[in-house]
């Protein structure tokens, strides 16, 4: 497909700062798909991309909506060897703002919502019953003026930045492959116990890594502490294997919380797989950034991207873009790369305030540029995509 290349404000320099691998410490951290935070991103998250279909499909186009306002609040358990029950429910707001009507004709917005909201957790959480959960929409009507931007055409909703990188170091790779591991089917099949609520923290101090990992395991499939504890020995051994086969002078922590008694209480014990269930509450963008980690050696955008349109909600846009432009100009030059992209509200998407881009080592300019431009005139294809999943977004 060809796009018109046009000149924009792009500024390429030399990274003079040292990388986090570079550095004697690094510390990186992700949570889990089923940590409470990240069960606020994807509930959002698939509410937009609900929307996004609904809108589509009855009008051929989509409306403005925001629906990153989700809190997931903690339910109350009494968790026993071999089950538990639960005391309270956990408890889903949905809020934000969203097109209701077009043309005169009504879209069931806390309907799908719901619903989105419903079948996210039965596909992502397979151990937490949707009948110990309470899902409420209180999503609003766009505002006005939004609405009015969104309509014009694709102009930045606000005046916001995103910021990307490539490559990843060894342990942000580790961190992220460690949950998506532990989290994988194949994992799940062998050790059914493993929920979905796992958090990886990894430190590197020289050449040495620790990864700190807390997982719930699921209650049901142990009768006493020495089950537990021989499981978790297991699962370790399995960890240890998987790590050590992509980075030395890796050690492998788990639970490090738990005690030694036979109390239920005294361990990462839970009925669902998830914290959730005892009082843990989760919000939207408080976890993950869309790099999938937290990662405070590296510039990053406080935005939480998850739930926002994916048209021209700029704060999700530019960080999603941002990663996809410091991918490609690593894989086609070799060098690290961060990527700092500014936009101002009102002004077409495609055109930003300004494009920052810093090259590690040795830089050709015109090269970077032009990737920059191409990927730019490119960059409203990035909307479907988002919709249909392409990208993560925590």
């Amino acid at each position: 497909m060809y796009y018109k290349i046009m000149t924009r404000n792009i500024v390429v320099e030399r990274l003079e700062d040292k990388l986090p691998s570079e550095k004697r410490v690094e510390i990186v951290e992700r949570k889990g798909i089923g940590h409470p935070d990240s069960i606020a991103d994807g509930i959002a998250e698939s509410v937009s991309r609900a929307l996004c279909k609904t809108y589509l499909s009855e009008f051929g186009r989509l409306m403005h909506h925001n629906t990153d306002q989700c809190e997931v609040i903690g339910g109350e358990v009494v968790v026993e060897w071999g089950g538990g029950e639960f005391l309270r429910p956990v408890s889903i707001i949905l809020s934000g703002r969203a097109v209701g009507e077009v043309d005169g004709k009504e879209i069931p917005v806390h309907e799908i919502a719901i619903r989105a909201a419903v079948d996210y957790l039965k596909e992502n959480i397979r151990h937490l019953d949707t009948e110990n959960v309470v899902v409420e929409s209180r999503i609003g009507r766009g505002s006005g003026d939004l609405i009015n931007v969104f309509e014009r055409g694709v102009l930045a909703n606000d005046t916001s930045f995103g910021v990307g990188f490539a490559p990843y170091t060894l342990l942000e790779q580790l961190v992220l492959e460690t949950e998506k591991f532990l989290n994988s089917k194949e994992v799940k099949r062998r050790f059914p116990f493993v929920g979905e609520d796992i958090k990886v923290m990894g430190l590197r101090e020289g050449e040495d890594i620790k990864l700190t990992i807390a997982a719930a395991f699921v209650s049901r499939y142990f009768s006493s502490s020495k089950e537990y504890l021989d499981a978790k020995e297991e699962l370790a051994h399995e960890v240890n294997d998987f790590v050590k086969s992509r980075a030395d002078n890796v050690s492998v922590f788990i639970n490090t919380a738990d005690g030694d008694g036979e109390n239920p209480s005294d361990f990462f014990l839970t009925i669902s797989g998830t914290s959730a269930e005892q009082g843990d509450d989760g919000s939207v963008g408080r976890g993950n950034r869309v790099s999938g980690l937290i990662t405070p050696g590296r510039p990053m955008s406080m935005e939480a991207a998850a739930g926002k349109n994916p048209y021209n909600h700029v704060g999700k846009i530019y960080n999603i873009f941002a990663f996809k432009v410091a991918r490609r100009i690593y894989e086609e030059l070799g060098s690290p790369v961060y990527v700092k992209i500014l936009s101002q509200i009102g002004k077409p998407i495609d055109d930003p305030k300004i494009m920052w881009v810093q090259v590690k080592g040795k830089c050709d300019e015109n090269r970077v540029k032009h990737i920059a431009e191409e990927e730019l005139a490119a960059i409203h294809e990035l909307t479907m995509e988002i919709i249909n999943g392409k990208y993560a977004v925590f």
